[in-house]
């Protein structure tokens, strides 16, 4: 997009219809009952979703102005002059500021913490090589080996920080390989792929994943760490078989033989190298074990940031790379969802639109496919944190015992079907080298075509979308 039409037309439209829906008479909106801060709401969502769609600012600045135009203008702390004595349904101010430390939104910080001591004390190099060695040297399944370390590395990290990392490992063999090894191809586009499809697997592995576990936690909805990997890790590996056969399909190999040389930095196991690697791998255990432990998976996550700063082992200059940048967007996501809940908003919705009427089975495939459509040209976050709070209302209108379709929707398995199917169409996103940026990393290589990353991209995102409908509406995994 052109600085001329961003701030030409799109900045515009970003401030005019907001600002616009905000002064409008309430009766104009068609709504019963509808209040003057549930119209704000409106209004703030509006602002939201048109900022995060043509990103005309960062997507993380849009959650910081949302959460401090709530504090002003729907909040009971807010400005005197805009939220005058005699309002209905002012939101806590301390509510909507406490979406900075969700637990969930602590539950990433635990998982950044971990992901950045694993680059610092070389762990993540360490366990690559050891995994990798496992698979040999035959293409195809160092391919396979590939895929799966990836998706491995992208449960507990960053997906871009693993497909920066494995394209680190994988560049100088690439470049070791003739030009007309087609297999080049289906490895740099395993980075991307298998970056995207591993974060499904925890709660931690993506943001759109934290953003579902959220919003079902302030729907009364509870699913442990260990139940999600239960169900989203089988999930994960099919769908990393079914991208190591159609790499294979469409880019065959041709070389009997390819040979990964990871570096490993020689590192003293020290004191602070020994508490590194055991605190690690004890948060991973304490997390899948939570049912059998009974300690909450957020407060799990905030061990190790006690164990690692107390040591010394996580100082003030690491903190300053964690991606605050992400905690915020989570934040901002929850902070919509507070405000939609509190203000009445969602309840004013529901009575106004008939969710409860609506066929289960298209409000499901509807709001995947939207979903999946805007991922595939936004920030998955972003997408996530603007339609799961709707769904959350969609999902409390038919789950009502007086709602017509309430029985289908339970068969359908309810809110933990709708909201983690949502949060999965997030993460197939994967046609364009703008969709993630694993696939911007993929595509710098300069080996992949858009047309050959959109090709697999899109059959990727039809068998994902197919299988995970399947999975949550037909197995009734939760």
């Amino acid at each position: 997009m052109s600085n001329a039409i961003k701030y030409g037309v799109c900045l515009p439209l970003v401030v005019i219809l907001p600002l616009v829906l905000w002064l409008l008479p309430t009766s104009c909106f068609g709504m019963e009952g509808l209040t003057i801060v549930q119209q704000r709401m409106i209004a703030i969502f509006v602002f939201a979703a048109l900022s995060w769609i043509m990103e005309v600012i960062p997507n993380w600045v849009t959650s910081l102005i949302v959460i401090v135009l709530m504090l002003l203008t729907v909040s009971t702390g807010g400005l005197s002059c805009v939220s005058p004595s005699g309002l209905e349904g002012l939101v806590d101010y301390k509510h909507i500021m406490s979406a900075f430390a969700d637990p969930v939104v602590m539950l990433f910080l635990g998982g950044f913490v971990l992901a950045h001591i694993a680059g610092k004390y070389g762990m993540d190099a360490v366990i690559a090589k050891s995994m990798l060695g496992i698979f040999g040297t035959r293409p195809k399944w160092v391919l396979l080996g590939f895929l799966i370390t990836i998706a491995l590395f992208s449960m507990f990290m960053s997906n871009t920080a693993t497909a920066a990392m494995m394209l680190a490992f994988l560049a100088p063999v690439l470049r070791s390989l003739p030009k007309e090894e087609t297999g080049r191809v289906g490895f740099a586009l395993a980075i991307p792929f298998a970056a995207n499809l591993g974060g499904i697997g925890t709660p931690i592995g993506t943001p759109p994943n934290a953003i579902a576990v959220g919003a079902l936690q302030n729907a009364g909805y509870t699913i442990t760490f260990g139940e999600w990997m239960a169900h989203m890790v089988p999930y994960m590996l099919i769908m990393l078989l079914i991208v190591w056969g159609l790499l294979l399909l469409f880019f065959p190999f041709k070389s009997d033989k390819i040979e990964l040389h990871i570096p490993v930095q020689e590192r003293k196991m020290d004191a602070k190298a020994w508490i590194a690697w055991i605190t690690f791998f004890v948060t991973i255990l304490l997390w899948v074990t939570e049912s059998l432990t009974g300690i909450n998976s957020n407060i799990v996550a905030l061990i190790p940031v006690a164990i690692y700063t107390m040591t010394g082992v996580f100082t003030s200059e690491d903190l300053k790379e964690i991606d605050w940048s992400v905690l915020w967007l989570v934040a901002g996501g929850f902070a919509l969802g507070t405000g939609l809940e509190e203000t009445g908003l969602a309840h004013t919705m529901i009575n106004a639109i008939p969710f409860e009427h609506m066929n289960v089975i298209l409000v499901i495939v509807i709001a995947g496919l939207v979903c999946y459509g805007l991922s595939n040209f936004i920030s998955n976050s972003a997408t996530a944190a603007l339609l799961i709070p709707i769904m959350v209302v969609v999902g409390h209108a038919m789950e009502d015992p007086a709602a017509a379709n309430h029985e289908a929707f339970a068969a359908a398995g309810g809110m933990s079907t709708l909201i983690p199917f949502v949060a999965i169409c997030a993460s197939l996103a994967m046609i364009l080298p703008i969709s993630t940026p694993p696939n911007a990393i993929a595509a710098s290589t300069k080996m992949v075509a858009t047309s050959q990353m959109a090709k697999v991209g899109v059959l990727i995102g039809i068998i994902g979308f197919a299988l995970a409908y399947v999975m949550f509406t037909q197995i009734a995994i939760w």
